[in-house]
């Protein structure tokens, strides 16, 4: 057995919002063949032998709940000619540090959805080491409010019911594993409630999102079983002391995750830090990728419509913010630099997004039987957080610090 020492968890083992040298540190044992044997609280002072990480943060691969596509794919055209590059993608979000995505299919007509559907199946039974895991679909879409539909296509929004979900879904199995992990819904629309359980009884997360609802609202669909709000603040009203709305209503129930862009663009830097700083357990950082991932900057079409990328945002000619180009763990690195709340804001994109598809292990559960190089070594340089994939120092040669992110 090898042992990393005097390192910090990303996650349960600690506060999420306490961070600084008083923070809980751990020993991590490797076992020959390079996994996570033994995960322990080392006390205050100890000197245990071992490759010291000087406080180093360790957490899993990121997991990304809403990434609508990269390399030019966008996955609500997927069909099966786009397999390789698919696989391709795969392979650049592992680069990316990306452990696992709901590839997202916003609204668009059934046919091509069930196609999506399918070929994102095909595409999960051949999963291999070194490329990023499908989990089940995000369907962002097509219950969505009109009003709040944002980059989303109103000829295919339809009126929620179980019929037209059946219709939509029906031959696909719902989870996290499955073929549907999550969808985003209004809740206030007329209908939407019984799909709420339909779905829930399947298995599969409800998210708010591109929705109208007030705190009331919000509240009633809480109580349905809706956990998690989609891209918080946006497509939704925002926070007012007298109109508090669904966000004020998440932070209130406690446990509804917050979905958050955290490109500085969609919301704030100072909005985003309060967020955190309110409920650091809740927040869920994921990317909005859009197909020109991995791509250059300018013009790149999405569907019939030309969308136009700049300092990683992108847009449609009409201006209308549609999503990003940058990887999950660029968010991480930002909203660590604007509120300083390093091990939480790694947590929102590694540990925070599996509590909401239902793995409530601790995280140092599930660290043990894990390839270490599986992991993510975070640590800071020149006063910006940067990650790696970590190796045991005698194993380090040349290419060991290639793992950090671009």
């Amino acid at each position: 057995m090898r042992w990393l020492t005097r390192v910090r968890l990303a996650g349960d083992g600690a506060d999420p919002g306490q961070e600084g040298p008083t923070g809980v540190l751990w020993r991590v044992g490797i076992d020959r063949d390079g996994l996570i044997a033994r995960v322990r609280p080392t006390e205050p002072g100890s000197r245990a032998a071992g490759e010291d990480w000087g406080g180093d943060w360790l957490s899993l691969g990121g997991v990304d709940l809403q990434i609508n596509g990269g390399l030019g794919l966008a996955f609500p055209e997927l069909n099966a000619a786009d397999l390789p590059r698919l696989v391709k993608l795969l392979e650049l979000l592992w680069h990316d540090g990306v452990d696992a995505i709901c590839p997202t299919l916003v609204t668009c007509a059934a046919d091509p959805l069930r196609q999506a559907l399918a070929v994102l199946a095909e595409a999960r039974r051949h999963h291999r080491p070194g490329r990023c895991r499908l989990l089940g679909a995000h369907l962002e879409g097509p219950f969505l409010a009109p009003e709040r539909r944002g980059a989303h296509p109103r000829q295919h929004l339809l009126d929620p019911d179980r019929e037209t979900l059946e219709r939509l879904i029906s031959g696909f199995e719902g989870g996290p594993e499955a073929d549907i992990a999550l969808v985003t819904l209004a809740p206030e629309l007329e209908g939407a409630r019984e799909v709420i359980e339909e779905l829930r009884a399947r298995g599969v997360v409800v998210s708010l999102g591109h929705s109208g609802a007030d705190e009331d609202q919000a509240h009633q669909a809480f109580a349905c079983g809706v956990g998690m709000l989609t891209h918080s603040f946006n497509a939704m009203a925002g926070l007012h002391h007298r109109a508090p709305g669904p966000v004020a209503a998440a932070l209130k129930q406690g446990t509804v995750a917050l979905g958050l862009i955290a490109d500085g663009v969609h919301v704030a830097p100072t909005m985003a830090v309060l967020l955190q700083r309110l409920a650091p357990r809740q927040l869920v950082i994921v990317s909005d990728a859009l197909a020109p991932y991995g791509l250059g900057e300018g013009a790149h079409r999405w569907d019939e419509r030309l969308l136009l990328v700049e300092d990683g945002s992108c847009r449609l000619e009409d201006g209308t913010l549609a999503g990003v180009t940058l990887p999950l763990l660029e968010g991480v690195r930002r909203l660590a630099g604007w509120g300083g709340l390093e091990g939480a804001s790694i947590a929102a994109a590694t540990l925070a997004p599996r509590r909401v598809l239902g793995d409530t292990r601790p995280l140092e559960q599930l660290l043990l039987g894990r390839a270490l190089g599986d992991t993510l070594r975070w640590s800071t340089t020149d006063g910006r957080l940067q990650w790696r994939r970590p190796a045991l120092a005698p194993a380090a040669g040349p290419g060991a610090a290639q793992g950090l992110a671009p």
